[in-house]
């Protein structure tokens, strides 16, 4: 492999925003914000709104969305 062209490979902590869920990974990610986890040790923490433990195929749980109110607004949008 060539050197220096790759990015740099670090552990990161990614914070679920949603459900506060927090997992220790490697990523090329980075953030100027940083956490203390379990170990002692501060790492780089990147913020998702959606993990593991708010998807709803992982948990099981049905998210209603208001797609009737979509539809009646582009309905009254492009009525002819």
């Amino acid at each position: 492999m060539k050197k220096e062209i790759h990015p740099k490979y670090n552990e990161v902590v990614f914070m679920d925003t949603t459900s506060d869920f927090k997992f220790l990974t490697r990523s090329t990610m980075t953030s100027k914000e940083t956490i203390e986890w379990e170990d002692g040790k501060t790492y780089p923490v990147i913020k998702v709104e959606v993990s593991s433990a708010s998807h709803p195929f992982y948990t099981g749980k049905k998210i209603f969305l208001d797609t009737a109110g979509r539809v009646e607004k582009f309905n009254k949008r492009y009525k002819k």
